[in-house]
């Protein structure tokens, strides 16, 4: 089958690099002879000994009590059906990557190639003294019911089938705000259900719990209504058998206050949502297509409360605000299992959390002024901080009322204070950037559009809505690259700045620039042929309006990028100098390196300046600047012009900016060591902070410094940023990725929302 570029680039997400999604990494020292001898033999045969006498000290020294195994046989994969365990195994890294990103737990995914019960159960068995929990995936009904029930029954730790219960979790806290919402009683709603599957079944049993009336529940499969005059209906359909004598979603829906699909896209007509009682309820989870469209849906009623499966809409129904945080408070408890008392607490913890006020942070991640309960937001958004913190601790503490931990909690304020510590704020940071830039993306210039890097972000931003492209440059040799690449650009726009058709337009740019330089040696003939030049007409496309951001430097040295954009657009008015700066995305955090990029020996008045100017940056990001003046001395413990220029700049910026957390000259170490830094450093203003900005007093260091950190590291960046200017201007890398231009796109049009 022919594959379309999307699929040659899921492909490559998977395949370029280490293959897979997922890796071990060891936790413990390893470069040593003595740690090794510690690791294995001869030391490893004393945590054996305890374990042997008793079996609890393996969550004691193993990772038992942070793993799950993610189990599949490759039944039901996706809408994909029986494709085999093999085929199973990106998803099932799939799984283990949000399980890790979202609640810090990690995971060893596991294909069986087992499709009997017994054979499939047994197997789970043997290998369950390996985890801590283990989260049944993509296994076919009505196996996955039976598969579900013997290993919890058989089995002493959590054991939780997703696609069963996942979204039963969440609907049911989307379900409890709205019936609210609506005027409606739970006893009283009258529901349809279409689809028989695990989750759909699982749902209506969960709603069944919550007090929703079995004798008003219509569930239909492909063949329509089940109705209990159907002699070959399975165990798990006959309970939701009705009498009454309809057959079709038509008849079904007809004064009924709630649908619930799990079905297929597009079966539900405007007609039959037209035919629903007061206030309906629409839950239409279908992927990627709804059973009705969103737009159909509440273009036809304006009192409708609807969820769907889709981040491009309100009331997103997604897993991830369950899972992790169920399995994360039964790991931390050591629960047994997880019962109905845990997934109750989840669900009442998610709708409660729905009613509380939204941080700033999570408004602006999805550049939303006021997001507030109400019928367009029943449940949490997925990027919301507080959700480790809310039903980790809930379900943790149904596992103790209910009698199945067996490491209770005992300090509830300490246990939320680690799970914030658990994930940092690094991926939740470049997460509420992309959201926000979705929301209202800008225009973005690229200038160096002739280039397949450049065309493969442009289109990468203009199709998951992060900005509008418009690129700069030859069009026949930008078409030349896309065809070759199979890119399709259709949608976006080229201008060529040496055509004569865009002359008018390039002479008004040219005036432009003339009048701004016209004093310091540039005619008006140079600045029109300036003007010929793609970061000139660029720079002035941002300058008079035509764009919002200005994005170059793939290819071409720094100093040639940054020129123009300083000539046309200029600083801002209370800045005297430029400064480069990246964040490096750590685990325990976001760090802001500067200057990266631009000043090559900067004074301490320039250390200064750019300090200040670094902590307005960060603080955009909702984050308060806690700040390190580095060297290669400790507060005046060696000479040497860098140290002392570091000292003088923390005179002047305690001087006219007091109110900035900066402490200095350190060394680096120190800085980022907090323990290390209060012992011999308690006098420090940094004291008992986690230090998250980094000044490096020339360019040599800070340069070195995030280099080191790219590559030894591997963490993700954003950078270099471009501090200053008077308008959105950012200048690549030489050689960056595509995922680096895109990250950096990204940013630019969070920055031009932000000046707006």
């Amino acid at each position: 089958m022919a594959k379309t570029r999307k699929d040659i680039e899921a492909l490559e997400y998977h395949a370029i690099g280490k293959p897979g999604k997922i890796e071990v990494v060891p936790t413990k020292p390893y470069s040593t002879q003595r740690d090794l001898s510690l690791a294995y033999s001869p030391g490893v045969a004393v945590p054996c000994m305890e374990i042997a006498e008793n079996k609890e000290d393996v969550y004691k020294y193993t990772a038992k009590g942070n793993l799950v195994a993610v189990i599949t046989n490759g039944t039901a994969v996706l809408g994909l059906g029986d494709i085999g365990p093999e085929a199973a195994k990106p998803v099932m890294e799939g799984k283990g990557l949000l399980f890790k990103i979202f609640a810090d737990i990690d995971v060893f995914d596991i294909e069986i190639d087992a499709s009997d019960v017994d054979l499939f159960v047994n197997t789970v068995k043997a290998i369950s003294p390996t985890f801590g929990g283990i989260n049944l995936e993509d296994i076919k009904a009505p196996e996955c019911f039976e598969i579900e029930e013997r290993l919890k029954k058989e089995l002493k730790i959590p054991v939780m089938h997703d696609d069963q219960h996942g979204t039963a979790i969440i609907t049911s806290a989307a379900l409890l705000n709205a019936v609210e919402l609506a005027g409606k009683k739970l006893s009283e709603i009258k529901l349809v259900v279409n689809g028989a599957g695990a989750s759909a079944m699982s749902c209506t049993k969960l709603y069944v719990t919550l007090g929703v009336n079995p004798k008003n529940i219509i569930m239909l499969d492909s063949k329509g209504v089940i109705r209990k005059d159907n002699k070959e209906l399975s165990e798990s359909k006959k309970t939701f058998a009705t009498t009454r004598k309809i057959d079709t979603l038509t008849e079904a829906l007809k004064d009924a206050d709630m649908f619930l699909g799990l079905s297929k896209g597009n079966i539900v007509s405007k007609a039959m949502i037209k035919s629903m009682a007061k206030n309906p309820i629409v839950f239409a989870l279908a992927n990627p297509d709804p059973e009705i469209a969103y737009k159909d849906a509440i273009a036809t009623r304006k009192d409708i409360i609807m969820a769907t499966g889709r981040s491009d809409h309100p009331n997103q129904v997604n897993n991830v605000l369950g899972f992790p945080y169920i399995f994360r408070g039964a790991l931390d408890v050591r629960a047994t299992c997880i019962n109905e008392e845990m997934k109750l607490a989840a669900v009442r913890a998610v709708a409660k959390l729905a009613k509380e006020t939204v941080p700033e942070e999570v408004n602006e991640a999805y550049n939303q002024k006021n997001i507030s309960f109400g019928r367009n937001f029943i449940i949490p958004k997925p990027l919301d901080n507080r959700l480790i913190t809310t039903i980790a601790p809930a379900v943790a503490k149904a596992a103790m009322d209910s009698g199945v931990a067996q490491n209770p909690i005992k300090d509830w304020e300490l246990y939320k204070e680690n799970l914030t510590k658990r994930l940092g704020l690094s991926n939740k940071l470049l997460k509420n950037i992309t959201e926000r830039a979705k929301v209202n993306p800008k225009r973005v210039v690229f200038a160096e559009a002739d280039n397949y890097k450049i065309l493969k972000a442009a289109l990468l931003v203009h199709e998951e809505g992060i900005a509008h492209p418009i690129l700069l440059g030859k069009i026949t040799k930008i078409q030349q690259v896309a065809k070759e690449f199979n890119l399709d650009l259709s949608n976006i726009p080229i201008i060529d700045p040496r055509s004569s058709a865009h002359r008018d337009k390039k002479n008004f740019y040219a005036k432009m620039l003339y009048e701004k330089r016209k004093r310091k040696g540039v005619t008006l003939a140079e600045a029109q042929e300036m003007m010929r030049s793609r970061n000139y007409y660029g720079s002035a496309m941002v300058e008079m309006g035509d764009a919002d951001a200005f994005i170059s430097g793939l290819t071409r040295n720094y100093k040639n990028t940054i020129t123009p954009a300083l000539q046309v657009i200029g600083t801002d008015d209370d800045v005297s100098k430029i400064a480069g700066m990246y964040i490096i995305f750590t685990k325990e955090g976001p760090f802001f390196f500067a200057d990266t990029t631009v000043n090559l020996d900067p004074s301490a008045r320039d250390i200064a300046d750019l300090t200040v100017l670094v902590a307005k940056i960060v603080e955009r990001f909702k984050i308060i600047p806690k700040i390190a003046l580095l060297s290669y001395s400790n507060f005046g413990s060696a000479g040497g012009e860098d140290s002392i220029k570091m000292r003088e700049a923390k005179k002047i910026l305690d001087k006219e900016h007091p109110h900035i957390v900066v402490d200095g000259e350190i060394q680096a170490n120190f800085a980022l060591n907090k323990e290390l830094r209060n012992e011999i450093f308690p006098f420090s203003e940094l004291a008992k902070k986690n230090t998250n900005t980094l000044i490096f007093p020339n360019l040599a260091a800070g340069n070195i410094a995030y280099k080191l950190m790219l590559e030894m590291g591997g963490f993700d960046a954003i950078g270099p940023i471009l501090l200053g200017m008077k308008k959105p201007v950012h200048i690549l890398q030489l050689g960056s990725s595509v995922r680096e231009i895109v990250n950096m796109v990204t940013l630019a049009v969070a920055d031009a929302q932000t000046r707006k």
